[in-house]
């Protein structure tokens, strides 16, 4: 498995909205893509720098369209930072690596993501209580 870079960071909002003007208003990102993942069954939007092709700030809240109970559960306990994701060259070769190397999955197979991407989580447990997400370069 080849790490390529850091592709977001993101961070778990009650709602979009006051959080982007926020973000926005203190450290002057710029907004960038919105958009709800249906597999996540969440809203997204993506704060840039203006070295835009580098790592972002993914905010993420639960959807009125569905019931993410996963994410509901993070925010009524502490909030905030909710996973580091790092884009890999290989994710299917990247999943196959790890699985053979004991560690732990919350996805075996890729999923669709938010901006068109392929991802997938490794179980916190895997690397101390951090959630990391994978996604296809």
């Amino acid at each position: 498995m080849k790490i390529v870079r850091i592709d977001h960071i993101a961070v778990c909002v009650p709602e979009l909205a006051p959080a982007l003007e926020k973000w926005q208003a203190v450290l002057g990102l710029l907004g960038g893509p919105r958009e709800y993942v249906p597999s996540q069954l969440t809203d997204a939007a993506f704060l840039l720098t203006p070295a835009q092709g580098e790592a972002c700030v993914e905010l993420i809240a639960p959807s009125p369209r569905g019931k993410n109970a996963g994410l509901e559960k993070f925010l009524d306990k502490r909030g905030g930072l909710h996973h580091i994701a790092f884009a890999v060259d290989e994710l299917d070769a990247a999943l196959d690596e790890l699985a053979a190397r004991g560690v732990e999955l919350l996805d075996r197979h890729a999923r669709p993501g938010a901006r068109g991407h392929r991802v997938a989580f490794l179980h916190p447990r895997a690397l101390g209580g951090v959630l990391i997400e994978l996604v296809g370069a």
